[in-house]
């Protein structure tokens, strides 16, 4: 494993490989396996747990790390070929990156996506070029379209959890006050599919998701997959109910439209704890955080013991030390 930039690009062995290194690494926090190395953490948009997790994951390995934000304590980065940089822009990718592989053993790198053109983010170019401009193994924090450390983190949780691999997997929209991208819900319906998960995506008329990654769930192994509005139909019979807001894909890049779209469906997708004990009983609360309470979720959802949205968290930090041991490997090869 040369870079780590989707759970889709990697074969069921490997995945089940590092989720066994994370359960020992939970059990036994500290090692040596990136002692001596360095890595490199570019944050191009805010962040709590991947920083906070990925530097206390690489001490907690006998390693070291730097922290760039380019427009905060370094230059804007400049993306497009052929740009000409007379603007806010003063460094281009194609020479930040392969300096900062010149400083460190690996590099990680957040990058969301822009919203503007729904094609380009689904491929995640910009992820994709960084990626391969980098000289170091390379680790995806989150991109355009993916997040690969949430989703291994949430795999290892359903398994603690007790949670069969072919059981029922809700991921339910809700509303948010701006227009979300896909990072998220693609992780995190990949991990079920691939899981061999039932799978049921459920959300107001509109909110369906792009064919391309509805296909691509079906290609991974789910059990099943649907999009469903009813939501008796969509929750009855779930094991985990996961939250998350979408934009809709028809309107992808236009956010005054997206936003009118959206506006009649906060109070009617707002996930209350009523969901679960009308439909959903025996289903577990999942959340990537952070979670926007009382528009997003309500409290009693978050409150209750069927919220593992911490136990999600803390899994990131072993998770991504399994990940950056198996990229240790790497560099000392």
């Amino acid at each position: 494993m040369r870079n780590f930039l989707s759970l889709r690009n990697l074969s069921r062995g490997v995945i089940e490989e590092l989720l066994e290194h994370a359960r020992h690494l939970k059990r036994n926090p500290h090692s040596l396996d990136l002692l001596n190395k360095v890595v490199g953490l570019v944050f191009m948009n805010p962040s709590l747990r991947t920083l906070a997790s990925m530097q206390a994951g690489i001490s907690q390995l006998g390693g070291s790390s730097f922290v760039i934000q380019p427009g905060q304590n370094s230059w804007n980065l400049e993306f497009e070929d052929g740009a000409v940089m007379d603007g806010i822009t003063v460094e281009h990718v194609k020479e930040a990156i392969p300096v900062l592989g010149k400083y460190c053993d690996i590099l990680g790198i957040r990058s969301f996506a822009l919203q503007h053109n729904l094609a380009e983010d689904l491929e995640d170019r910009r992820m994709g070029v960084m990626a391969e401009l980098s000289p170091v193994p390379f680790v995806n924090l989150e991109s355009a379209s993916d997040h690969p450390c949430q989703a291994l983190a949430d795999w290892l949780t359903i398994d603690e959890c007790g949670i069969g691999r072919s059981e029922k997997f809700v991921l339910s929209w809700a509303f948010h006050p701006k227009p979300l991208p896909f990072a998220v819900p693609r992780a995190a319906l990949s991990m079920a599919a691939q899981r061999g998960m039932e799978i049921v995506i459920h959300g107001p008329q509109g909110y369906e998701l792009p064919d391309q990654m509805m296909s691509e769930l079906q290609s991974f192994g789910a059990r099943s997959v649907q999009f469903e509005t009813d939501r008796r139909k969509a929750l009855n019979g779930a094991r985990v109910l996961y939250c998350k807001s979408w934009v809709q894909h028809r309107l992808y890049g236009d956010p005054e439209k997206e936003m009118n779209a959206r506006s009649a469906l906060r109070e009617n997708w707002c996930v209350r704890e009523k969901w679960f004990e009308d439909y959903a009983p025996h289903a577990k609360f999942m959340h990537c955080l952070p979670v926007r309470r009382n528009v997003k979720v309500e409290d009693r959802v978050l409150d209750n013991d069927r919220s593992i949205v911490i136990q999600q968290s803390e899994n990131r930090l072993h998770v991504q030390k399994a990940v950056l041991a198996r990229l240790a490997q790497e560099v000392k090869a």
